[in-house]
């Protein structure tokens, strides 16, 4: 077996690698990331990337197909990976999240490849009333970020087949400690305040609704759908994961919080906008097509998980939204310093570059 990872570098990463090397100790599992978070690591007992065979720094806007020759499964992972981000760079959000996933999907499929994951997103949904979303319901993508999601499950039905197996896995919002941990999520983020000032200031009235997933549960679904045969699902599958108990109002989450770190003062704001984003999502079609890879992470094991790594990390900047945790803020620093240039290429890289370690 081998696999490809793009984007193994992010918030997701580290846990997809380490479930992947648990579930085929054997493969040759081999990375392939730009680099831009690296360096973001948080508490690591070992660097994330001892687990692969190879790690590849390149970009998925311009890769070499020769690094698919005879891979069996590619997961990806790459994305300009929130909201913030994806305003700020919308094309670039279509080319990284969209046309690159086309382009990788198509020449994998030229060379073989068996089985395409693609981390898609709940956020497609948009706006949407009381009832929890369906795969079959409408989307309503409200985002630079949700729209290049819908873009590539689009393009990825009519790829998919003859030999190809696609899966979308459209996850709820993902939350939990990670080794390369954001805190530009918002049970993270809530955790994050209370541990450094005691306080959790939900930005808007609190009413909004979100499905959460911790992102170890990311991982175990992504292990589900490199192995899933099209009998189960489709040749090409697009399917809500996360679990129908994780579906939660904003300020109930800020109330967990609080309960797991006591003398949490909780604040919301009556006179914030409405926040278009908030959709219920049904889960039952992956607890269906997956039953043993389920959630195994509840809320307050993962409220819980967050407060004490990051206690353990000395974490206690109030401003941490202006901090390097926040993916926005890496991308501006590197460019402020020169680093990246307006389309978030490394200023050094003149020509398409490909290396290995």
């Amino acid at each position: 077996m081998k696999i490809l990872i793009t984007g193994n570098m992010g918030y997701v990463g580290p846990g997809v690698v380490s479930q992947l090397r648990e579930t085929y100790p054997d493969a040759e599992l081999i990375g392939f990331d730009t680099g831009f978070f690296a360096h973001c690591l948080t508490k690591p007992s070992f660097l994330p990337e001892g687990k692969l065979n190879r790690q590849i720094f390149g970009d998925v806007r311009n890769f070499d197909p020769e690094m698919l020759n005879n891979v069996d499964a590619i997961v990806y992972l790459a994305a300009i990976s929130n909201d913030p981000m994806g305003n700020k760079f919308e094309d670039i959000t279509m080319d990284v999240n969209y046309r690159s996933a086309i382009q990788m999907a198509k020449a994998g499929k030229e060379r073989g490849v068996k089985s395409f994951v693609y981390a898609s997103s709940c956020s497609m949904y948009g706006t949407a009333d009381e009832h929890a979303k369906v795969e079959t319901d409408k989307l309503n993508p409200l985002t630079a970020y949700a729209r290049s999601k819908v873009a590539t499950e689009e393009e990825l039905f009519t790829i998919a087949g003859t030999g190809l197996t696609v899966t979308c896995l459209r996850f709820a919002t993902a939350c939990g400690f990670s080794n390369r941990l954001r805190l530009d999520l918002v049970l993270n983020d809530f955790v994050a305040g209370a541990v450094a000032s005691k306080r959790i200031d939900i930005l808007s009235d609190g009413t909004p609704w979100r499905p959460l997933i911790n992102v170890l549960d990311m991982a175990r679904a992504i292990d589900w759908a490199v192995a899933r045969p099209a009998e189960n699902g489709g040749e090409f599958l697009a399917v809500n994961t996360g679990s129908n108990a994780w579906n939660y109002q904003v300020k109930e989450l800020a109330e967990a919080v609080a309960e797991v770190v006591e003398g949490c003062k909780v604040t919301v704001n009556p006179d914030a906008p409405p926040d278009k984003r908030s959709y219920k999502v049904n889960f039952d079609l992956f607890q269906k097509l997956a039953p043993n890879h389920q959630p195994i992470f509840d809320l307050k094991t993962s409220i819980s998980s967050l407060y004490e790594n990051l206690t353990l990390m000395g974490f206690n900047d109030p401003d941490f939204r202006e901090s390097t945790l926040i993916r926005l803020k890496v991308l501006n620093k590197l460019q402020n310093e020169n680093w990246l240039d307006n389309n978030l290429r490394w200023k050094w890289q003149k020509a398409p570059v490909y290396s290995e370690v």
